[in-house]
């Protein structure tokens, strides 16, 4: 790289940490009051020092400085770390992957890949789409795309060479057990949706099931579209396990879908933002029927505020773990060079004025994410009330009303899931065979398993086995169903099956007596006002 190059470089990097520091955080050179001209000096005596940091690790450092890792890397996440774990800078591919995930679609092939035995494999392709379509299967290995072999490319570098404009040609090269050389597809690319609604069915006759994956730009309208196919309802489990979030509108948009209309449904309010409350526009419908909200650590950000805004107003029963605790809100910022800047601005609040984030101070970034088990007691937490005067907490995250705790692997068990093993075995056994939706893991089957773990050098004991058998029965199920009839049918297996939806199926009788409490409550408080207005 040469000099001017370099020092182009680092004029753009300046520009952009310019208008970090100066606009974004308050510190514009502009400010009128005693202390301006002592914030102005300091901003340019940190920026002359940083300038002569950055000048000497770039003449001297052991190795030539990559100024794209340095700045998007390094300074600017490091600067922005410094205020809370939230505020991020987007270099130009995770940009591009925010702008993506946000709109709910990608133009691509439409499948799923993953890292399998030091390849690239197909996971399954989704039905409908190009590769489906294509006759691409489960457990086909991609060697090359457009003629580039994938050898020592990750999942993630596959994925992108898949994707492209819509109505364009990809070449894939598969190697597909049982056929004795590569097979080519000329794929033509088209526009993939990216489901947040990801699974919905009966759990039984009048008992709807959903999952909701994330908030993106067609949640609302995909939710609203389920619970019109599930019609007339006795009850409904809501899933909202691993939901990280994502557009606030849309949050406020799938919680009006089960709170009466003009319900508060979350607020939010910063420095320089005023507060805003948002309600329930149309309410919903009359549909009351008992609610489950399934939540658990992953459960964060517009997902707390569903969550939140649902036990406060007692329309349904919290069951699960308590949720992450994400409650600050990020304005995205455009910046140049295709970047992005997402800023903490604000901070949610549910109706009963619970903060839902959790305290961050003194913590490390590891540990926020990662090391929370001091934070299961309620000792020292804001204390609310719902609306029927039931005891809420605040400052971290949506304690849930009923604790179900998430179900622990094994040893074993994660030893299978590290190898493959299922999804290994069901490739081999549907090998010159198929199954049909009313198969079960037999006993027969469960001795093929066996055989298989045997030839796969998989060690394990009876007990092993005997321990864990409806779990593994699930496993072998859900992944013959993803390659048989694809990846919706392999998910259905594993709710119907999973402990925790099971646990909530049986709570909806106590989020009937929960609404009809909250109901009777509101009633009589109403009737108190009359009489003292009289």
């Amino acid at each position: 790289m040469s000099r001017s190059s370099r020092r182009s470089r680092r004029s753009l990097f300046f520009i952009l940490l310019v208008i970090l520091v100066c606009g974004f955080l308050g510190v514009g050179f502009s400010q009128r009051n005693s202390s301006a001209p002592t914030a102005d000096n300091d901003v340019r005596d940190n920026l002359r020092q940083f300038a002569e940091i950055y000048d000497l690790v770039e003449q001297n450092y052991a190795e030539p400085v990559n100024a794209d890792k340095a700045i998007y890397n390094g300074a600017i996440p490091g600067m922005l770390h410094v205020l809370d774990p939230h505020s991020n800078f987007f270099d130009p591919k995770s940009y591009s992957s925010l702008r993506e995930e946000q709109r709910g679609k990608y133009y691509g092939v439409g499948m799923t890949i993953a890292p399998r035995n030091n390849k690239v494999i197909v996971l399954a392709p989704f039905v409908g789409t190009p590769a489906y379509k294509a006759g691409i299967r489960p457990g086909d290995v991609i060697i090359a795309v457009d003629g580039k072999p994938t050898d020592n490319l990750n999942a993630g570098d596959v994925a992108d060479m898949l994707k492209g404009a819509k109505g364009t040609n990809v070449h894939i090269t598969i190697l597909r057990e049982g056929s004795d050389k590569p097979l080519e597809f000329n794929v033509v690319r088209d526009e993939i949706p990216r489901n947040s609604v990801d699974l919905k069915f009966e759990l039984r006759p009048g008992v709807g099931y959903m999952h909701v994956s994330s908030f993106n730009e067609t949640t609302e309208h995909e939710v609203e579209d389920a619970l019109d196919e599930f019609g007339d309802m006795k009850g409904m489990v809501l899933d909202l396990r691993g939901n990280p979030g994502g557009l606030l509108n849309e949050g406020v948009g799938v919680a009006d879908k089960f709170l009466k209309k003009g319900q508060v449904i979350v607020s939010h309010r910063g420095r320089s933002s005023p507060e805003k409350i948002y309600r329930a526009a149309h309410g919903n419908g009359g549909r009351d029927f008992p609610l489950v909200v399934l939540v658990n650590r992953g459960t964060a950000s517009a997902a707390e505020i569903v969550s939140g805004a649902i036990q406060d107003h007692d329309r349904g029963l919290i069951a699960g773990e308590t949720t992450f605790g994400k409650g600050l809100v990020q304005t995205v910022f455009p910046l140049s060079q295709d970047t992005g800047l997402a800023l903490t601005t604000a901070k949610y609040y549910t109706p009963s004025g619970r903060l839902i984030q959790r305290d961050y101070n003194g913590v490390s970034l590891y540990d926020y994410y990662y090391n929370r088990e001091q934070e299961e007691n309620n000792a020292g937490k804001e204390v609310k009330l719902t609306d029927s005067g039931r005891t809420v907490y605040g400052g971290g995250g949506i304690t849930p009303d009923v604790k179900i705790a998430s179900i622990k692997t094994t040893r074993f068990e994660d030893s299978l899931l590290q190898k493959y093993a299922f999804f290994n075995f069901a490739q081999r056994y549907l090998q010159g065979r198929s199954v049909d939706k009313s198969f079960e893991v037999t006993d027969a089957v469960l001795q093929e398993f066996r055989k298989f773990l045997d030839a796969q050098k998989i060690s394990y004991t009876e007990a092993d086995i005997k321990d864990g058998l409806d779990w593994i029965k699930s496993q072998i199920k859900s992944e013959l169903f993803i390659a048989q009839f694809g990846q919706q049918e392999g998910l259905k297996v594993r709710a119907q099956t999973d402990p925790q939806v099971l646990s909530a199926l049986n709570l909806l009788s106590k989020a009937k007596e929960l609404s009809d409490n909250a109901r009777h409550v509101l009633a009589q408080r109403t009737a108190a006002a009359t009489q003292t207005n009289r």
